[in-house]
């Protein structure tokens, strides 16, 4: 894969925000998860270098931000070298993290300027958070390292994804706010990956409306997709054709003239999961 010796005389249209999923691996195994990690899971095919030159890539085409995104982006051993390298080109970078585990020198890299971190959240009750997660105790420790991260004011914001029949959203939303989280989005879970019925197939149906307009995804074997919900519907692969030449191209095109126009909120950046009175008492949860 090469990257980019110069930035491109033809800008991209409109792309805001990149999303790299850099692993398919996770400490959870969420029931909804659109990209089905799991601890089992791979890094995928892309290697480190090929992610630098996406992301040095994106930085010539003038892409703002940068999403690390996963399975859990922080499995990843060279994430923070990726969120150095973003950083040095100017660019903004989101971490979306389960905050299942959180070790202690990662705290100074959420909180340094240019970087944001994101997380899901499923319901104030623990029983109903850890089934959807999958792992028991999900709850605790992501809510802790929630507060953690408030504590620190570090910026942070939470997606609550509806799945289960009267889940507890409203309450954890309540909940988070009470924990000084501000920034809260919800979405109804969408029928991608683990979320999809047996016997069903992907549709362009499912998706926000987003996808394509003001963002884009890279997956872990280099598909360019319009976000990693629509997944299923790649636009070429960065390991065989230049991001810009992609981004450019007749499929990327035709893919975002068959995504239905914006209809509702979407909150796609759920995949990093797979990030008080019945809780026990709340330490940072970090290794």
């Amino acid at each position: 894969m090469t990257s980019l010796a110069e930035p491109p005389v033809a800008t991209v249209p409109g792309i805001q925000s990149l999303e790299l999923e850099i692993t398919g691996k996770c400490q959870l195994q969420c029931t909804h998860c659109l990209s089905e990690s799991s601890p089992q899971a791979t890094h995928g095919t892309m290697s480190p270098d090929d992610w630098r030159a996406v992301i040095t890539d994106a930085a010539a085409l003038g892409i703002p931000t940068i999403q690390l995104i996963g399975g859990e982006p922080t499995v990843h051993p060279s994430w923070q070298e990726f969120t150095d390298l973003a950083l040095s080109l100017g660019q903004h970078v989101e971490v979306y993290s389960n905050l299942f585990h959180v070790r202690a020198e990662w705290w100074d890299v959420f909180a340094r300027d240019g970087v944001t971190l994101g997380t899901s959240y499923y319901s104030d009750d623990p029983d109903e958070h850890d089934k959807i997660t999958g792992r028991a105790g999900s709850y605790t420790r992501t809510r802790c390292n929630i507060r953690e991260a408030v504590v620190r004011g570090i910026t942070i914001r939470a997606g609550i994804v509806d799945i289960l029949p009267n889940q507890r959203v409203e309450e954890a939303r309540a909940e988070l706010e009470t924990m000084g989280v501000t920034n809260i989005s919800t979405d109804r879970v969408r029928a991608v990956g683990r979320a999809m019925l047996p016997g069903t197939k992907p549709t362009l149906r499912e998706m926000c409306g987003r996808c394509t307009r003001g963002r884009a995804a890279i997956l872990p074997n280099g598909e360019l997709a319009g976000c990693v919900l629509s997944r299923d519907f790649p636009a070429g692969n960065v390991l065989h054709t230049p991001l810009a030449e992609l981004l450019a191209g007749e499929a990327w095109r035709d893919l975002s003239a068959r995504i239905p126009a914006p209809r509702a909120a979407c909150t796609p950046d759920d995949s990093g999961d797979c990030d008080p009175a019945n809780t026990e008492a709340c330490k940072p949860a970090y290794d």
